[in-house]
């Protein structure tokens, strides 16, 4: 792999860090033991199957053409060492212990000289469950494309991947960043096309913004560089059940236990919910069913979270009605395409844009919510059996917090990441979230839990 563009979202999510504000993406794996594995296998193993990813060999570098852009590098002095690392938990309860540490780790923004990005391997006792956590800069992926990266550590995986090596399967050379001379006068005729969608879509961002900033909260509250993590678990064949019975996808079922979880939180914490209800960014992949394009390609729609809505059902049918909408409309209207918006600037906009558009985002979300596609066949890490994996999403400037989902092993697991000090009871809400989910499916089923395989 030679060099490599930064894709113009790439370029912007780059841009838009800083120390307070680190845009690292990133996932918790736990994996039950096997026998006979120890941490010194898992960590050489990890080692391993990192450095022969060829996208984690890459570092970004300024170029001279574009003005203000910058490309992807091959690391010549790539040192796996320096991104994959041990640490341990003393805590009696493993799991807790590891998302407190997890936590901790995700408030540390990447070395921008080096390949962004780092795995730990979180240990309790020797023969009992690990983790690992994996960040990755959202300049380097956004969900999809950090799954199929981060899913070459898992032994299925990397397998299939040595067995294709060694058939000599022949590799798709990365895109320049000098173009084909005789690509120019297409690549000029398509800027024309271009400019007048970024007009249109600038346009939606306009009309959808908001210019009346909501009352101060938990959600609004100034960032502290400080992260904290929270975990839920919900069962996938009760979330199957509810759609069937009510309509829609199963992401509509999810985003309405998130508003209800948070009318449960704000309540709790003398918030009333009537009048107030959160904005939240829903994004949605661009990404081609072929995969084959590297980089970002994200847009996203905007759904005002029920949260004033007292019954649980009532607000599933809000939000089910208002994603249809979204789903009408497309991915080019609104706010969210503010990431459609990002493919059409020049370099120079970003680079030096990056700030302005950063504190720009309060204006138009309040927090994130998204569902991150995983493999449905089970996964292991040298055996040992992959238990669960928590999606979490990066926190932007003035946002509070973001709440990933995915779905592995009959289970949704659910990732909140939070601002340490905004959300000091971030445990509250997860424990919300389960909640809501138990009662929106007791509502639904008449509190028939589901049996296994049904």
């Amino acid at each position: 792999m030679g060099t490599e563009l930064l894709a113009p979202l790439d370029l912007a999510f780059w841009h838009l860090e800083s120390d307070a504000h680190p845009m690292h993406l990133g996932a918790l794996a736990v994996f039950a033991p096997a026998p006979d594995v120890t941490p010194r296998h898992v960590l050489d193993l990890l080692r391993t199957r990192a450095a022969a990813i060829p996208r984690l060999r890459m570092c970004v570098r300024d170029v001279l053409l574009p003005v203000g852009g910058a490309a992807w590098t091959v690391d010549k002095d790539f040192d796996v060492h320096r991104h994959v690392r041990r640490v341990t938990v003393d805590d009696g309860d493993f799991t807790a212990g590891a998302t407190r540490l997890a936590g901790e780790l995700m408030e540390q923004p990447l070395g921008r000289g080096l390949p962004p990005w780092q795995m730990y391997l979180i240990g309790g006792a020797d023969d009992g469950p690990f983790a690992v956590l994996v960040k990755l800069h959202h300049a380097l992926a956004d969900g999809m494309r950090a799954v199929a990266i981060g899913a070459g550590i898992f032994d299925e995986i990397a397998t299939t991947t040595a067995r294709s090596a060694a058939r000599g399967r022949p590799v798709v050379p990365p895109r320049s960043w000098l173009p084909d001379p005789r690509e120019v006068a297409g690549m000029a005729l398509g800027r024309i096309g271009e400019v007048g969608r970024a007009l249109g879509v600038g346009a939606s961002v306009v009309r959808a913004g908001r210019l009346d900033p909501r009352p101060a909260s938990a959600l609004t509250a100034p960032s502290s560089g400080t992260r904290r993590l929270a975990t839920a678990d919900l069962d996938a064949t009760d979330l199957q059940r509810i759609r069937r019975a009510e309509g829609g996808t199963a992401n509509d079922v999810l985003l309405a236990v998130v508003a209800g979880a948070l009318r449960r939180w704000m309540a709790e914490r003398g918030e009333p919910p009537a009048g107030t209800d959160p904005r939240a960014l829903v994004p949605v992949s661009r990404r081609g069913s072929g995969g084959t394009v590297t980089g970002n390609r994200l847009s996203g729609y905007l759904l005002d979270l029920p949260v004033g809505a007292a019954d649980p059902r009532e607000r599933l049918r809000t939000v089910r009605a208002a994603m249809n909408r979204s789903k009408e409309a497309g991915p080019l209207k609104g706010a969210g395409a503010v990431a459609v918006l990002a493919d059409q600037l020049h370099p120079l906009a970003h680079r030096f844009g990056a700030p302005l558009a950063a504190n720009a985002a309060r204006m138009l979300f309040d927090l994130l919510v998204t569902s991150v596609p995983l493999p449905r066949s089970a996964l292991s890490l040298g055996g040992c059996p992959l238990s669960a994996l928590y999606p979490m999403a990066p926190l932007a400037r003035g946002q509070s917090l973001a709440v990933a989902l995915s779905a592995y092993g009959g289970r949704v697991h659910v990732g909140l990441v939070a601002d340490g000090k905004a959300l000091w009871d971030l445990d509250r809400l997860a424990e919300a979230v389960q909640e809501e989910f138990e009662e929106l499916r007791e509502l639904v089923t008449g509190g028939r839990v589901a049996a296994p395989g049904s």
